[in-house]
């Protein structure tokens, strides 16, 4: 078909044979009683014969394939439109053609498809596009799929771009899954509660003072709802979904479920810590009990967990005689159960299972963060060992990536750390610059895992893990004010980050995935 019209002289072009009575070949055309050939063309012919099964364009300056061009030749066979100008094939571009078998596109610029550039040729046999520059980016996703779902015989196309997929062949790719999603974020500005059914869930578009400064977000499930607790210290509340718990300069609000019942370990500066409890039958969470005045100075971390199916929390004691100390539920109770790390200034703890076995990691601004083995024998934490070489750490958080477990070592200044477990050891995979910041949180929602890296001085940054390299990459950067915490808060239909701020509003961003391909 290359060769095809290789020669063609006028006289050939001014030949009109076997003409219906009524129909006019047009100049640049050659047309026989089933056969019209264009060359040089700019248009399609609008008027033909209704029994035309053949129609070739060559040379022509069209620029794009779109619905309709050809639907006034229902009897198509074959459409040959070689060497013009086309650079898109829009959708529908062949309606009105059920009877096409051979279709010919080659040697144009063509570098995309639409999604249902080929609807309709359901007789189709024969697709030949050679001589394109396809690019096989997202653009091209729905296009590989009718691919690999037609019964035609498609030439080989090969890629034109990106870059690390040129003279890749298009038939052969698996598929273009990765490269047609990308993230978007959305900025909310404040919710109430956040429930399994879409009418609990409230957006309110300017800022409201009543999520004003925070400086932590914690969530938690009951009863097929998501709920979520703040801790306000500027405003002396712990907002926890549609009630409130007042005290002074809330630094802390730790959710825990026991048998049903909600628990809410709140941490304060002055006038004690205590525990809340729901009370279902009037809303409203009511004083459960106090914790020990003495053995908290400075609270600067919650940390809730199980170890054989008994109930702790621990809160670090970031004072300069801090004694960070470990309760337990007594069936009637939390209690002071073992002093830990006293006089060191704890900045934060982190629950985490090594190998099995129940761990606690406590950060320090006066030594490089230690780690304590529970003993299952004593029922006590005993100290095991010290990550080395990270000194003035203020928050270390966990998280599993296919299996395997890393450590985010947030630093003020200098460089945060992600570490990972093997070989019974911590190693450093990963530095990340940082400039002011207090927090470096993963998050993940579905198969996507996420590190936000706070900074009180500069643009927070988000980045994003990439499994071929093993590492995170830069994805975005947002604005937030003095950063504290990024929770990750999902219901089922929607997935949301909550974003504390010591200085502004505290933020809720939506997680969104677009098809860009569409």
């Amino acid at each position: 078909m290359r060769a095809l019209f290789r020669g063609l002289g006028p006289s050939f072009l001014s030949r009109n044979v076997y003409l219906k009575k009524n129909f006019r070949c047009p100049s640049s055309c050659s047309c026989s009683k089933e056969s019209i050939i264009c060359v040089g063309s700019s248009s399609v012919p609008r008027i033909v014969p209704n029994d035309i099964n053949s129609l070739s364009i060559v040379n022509g300056t069209f620029s794009e394939i779109k619905e309709g061009m050809f639907s006034h030749m229902p009897s198509l066979q074959l459409l040959l439109l070689n060497s013009n100008s086309f650079t898109a094939i829009k959708d529908d571009a062949f309606s009105g053609l059920p009877h096409l078998e051979y279709l010919f596109i080659e040697s144009n610029k063509i570098e995309t498809t639409g999604k249902y550039a080929f609807r309709g040729l359901r007789d189709l046999t024969h697709l030949d596009l050679r001589g394109n520059t396809f690019e096989c980016d997202c653009k091209a996703k729905c296009f590989l799929s009718w691919l690999k779902t037609t019964n035609a015989t498609v030439s080989d196309i090969y890629c034109s771009g990106p870059e690390d997929m040129k003279r890749k062949k298009l038939n052969d790719l698996p598929s273009l899954n990765h490269e047609c999603t990308s993230t978007g974020i959305l900025e909310y500005k404040i919710y109430y509660k956040i429930g399994a059914s879409c009418c609990s869930f409230f957006v309110i578009q300017r800022p409201l003072t009543l999520l004003s400064q925070s400086l932590s977000v914690d969530t938690f499930n009951y009863k097929n709802d998501v709920y979520v607790a703040i801790a306000q210290p500027n405003t002396e509340n712990c907002m926890v979904s549609y009630d409130n718990i007042t005290g002074q300069s809330i630094v802390g609000c730790k959710a825990i479920l026991i048998e049903d019942q909600i628990f809410i370990v709140v941490a304060q500066l002055f006038g004690g810590s205590h525990i809340y409890k729901y009370d279902e039958s009037h809303t409203k969470f009511a004083k459960f009990q106090d914790i020990e005045v003495t053995k908290i100075s400075k609270p600067n971390d919650i940390e809730a967990f199980l170890i054989d199916k008994e109930w702790f929390f621990v809160i670090a004691d970031s004072s300069k005689a801090g004694l960070t100390t470990l309760y337990k539920w007594n069936s009637k109770g939390f209690y002071s159960y073992q002093p830990l790390h006293e006089w060191f200034r704890d900045t934060d703890a982190e629950f985490v299972d090594l190998d099995g076995k129940p761990h606690l990691i406590l950060a320090s601004r006066s030594q490089v963060p230690v780690i304590f083995q529970w003993n299952r024998g004593s029922k006590k934490f005993i100290q095991q060992s010290e990550i080395q070489n990270m000194e003035d750490v203020v928050a270390v958080k966990s998280y599993r990536i296919k299996n395997d477990l890393y450590l985010s070592l947030t630093r003020f200044i200098g460089d945060s750390k992600i570490l990972k477990w093997s070989n019974k050891q911590f190693s450093e995979i990963q530095a990340l610059p940082s400039r002011g910041s207090m927090i470096m949180q993963p998050f993940s929602f579905k198969d996507r895992c996420y590190l936000a890296l706070g900074s009180d001085y500069t643009f927070s940054q988000i980045y994003i893990w990439e499994e071929e390299k093993k590492n995170f990459v830069k994805f975005k950067e947002i604005y937030i004010q003095a950063p504290r915490s990024f929770t990750a808060v999902s219901t089922d239909r929607r997935d949301f980050i909550f974003i504390s701020s010591f200085k502004g509003n505290t933020q809720i961003f939506e997680h969104t995935l677009v098809d860009l391909s569409l």
